[in-house]
């Protein structure tokens, strides 16, 4: 499969004769090739629970350099004989879930599972899917909240959304509702990669929007300094749901902790293991969540953060 990159981390080579017949193999399919915060926090999350990576289990981190062939990895994971399938975003689920039905996939952050079609019910997932659900399109109302907080006398708002996400349509919704309810005019952009970013964000400012919301998004995580960048180019207050995207430059983020996420995937993991079964494993909902502020990037833009809104947050990057 051209262009596919495989990486085994700890595969405890050279340590047969000290493990079991069978070890454990975990496939872990994520859409940036280069091992993160969320992996090293799942890995944390088993070692809490007592397995050694690379001597009590075996765990293959998969991935393709373009992020263009998420089955292709799903493929490979289900070739190597996994136990378990562990993935980072719904469309790695889905991705998973079509290649196969019966390799228990755990889901570290799958927005709203219901709504973006991945189960039926989050109590009883019914399929060979479950993990925890981010509710990334209930936190999109949350987060126009802040931006009218940010910025009282804003009547548009811009979204940058991902068409090809699968819970743009709940996240659509979701806004819509509460843009009516708070009087706020919303303008779409869409983009679907890093490369459509610098077109996105002239789009953007083409609006006057006084405010831009970033969807929760695979390719919004890759793209985070670029997005930060731009923000601070076209002078734009720019809310997000993810804690790295603050630390890349947004000025606000609201949302999950999730590498509190990841780590709590291992505890699916162990149960798949022990013999639960995921049609039954209910999905489990955020218990962490973070407000972030970026002082240095309000500096940037020249802006005076309303200081209700930084006494409420977890963490102030300065």
């Amino acid at each position: 499969m051209r262009g596919l990159l495989i990486i085994g981390l700890a595969l405890g080579i050279g340590c047969a004769q000290a493990q079991p017949a069978k070890t454990p193999r975990v496939g872990f399919l994520y859409q940036s090739c280069k091992p993160d915060d969320r992996y090293r926090a799942f890995e944390q999350g088993l070692r809490d629970l007592g397995y050694i990576p690379g001597r009590t289990i075996t765990i293959d981190f998969l991935c393709h350099p373009k992020a263009q062939d998420m089955r292709g990895i799903a493929t490979e994971a289900v070739k190597s004989k996994a136990d378990v399938i562990v993935v980072g975003t719904p469309a790695m689920a889905m991705a998973a879930r079509a290649v196969t039905g019966e390799v228990p996939i755990v889901c570290g952050s799958c927005g709203d599972p219901v709504e973006n079609g991945l189960v039926a019910n989050l109590a009883r997932p019914g399929g060979n899917v479950t993990g925890l659900a981010s509710l990334s399109a209930e936190l999109m109302g949350k987060r126009l909240e802040v931006a009218r907080e940010l910025a009282p006398g804003t009547k548009r708002v811009a979204v940058l959304i991902n068409p090809d996400n699968p819970g743009t349509r709940a996240n659509i919704e979701t806004i819509g509702n509460a843009a009516r309810t708070l009087g706020v005019e919303i303008h779409r952009v869409e983009f679907r990669g890093v490369a459509d970013l610098e077109r996105a964000f002239g789009e953007v400012a083409a609006t006057g929007a006084g405010v831009l919301l970033v969807q929760d998004d695979p390719y919004a995580l890759v793209g985070r300094a670029q997005i930060a960048a731009l923000a601070i180019k076209h002078r734009l207050p720019a809310i997000a749901g993810s804690i790295e995207i603050a630390e890349a430059g947004v000025l606000v983020v609201y949302g999950p902790n999730r590498l509190d996420l990841f780590r709590r995937a291992a505890g699916f993991v162990d149960r798949l293991l022990k013999g639960a079964k995921p049609a039954t494993l209910p999905f489990e909902q955020p218990s962490k969540f973070e407000l972030v502020v970026n002082l240095k990037t309000a500096a940037a833009l020249g802006i005076t953060m309303p200081p209700a809104l930084v006494l409420r947050a977890d963490r102030t990057i300065r």
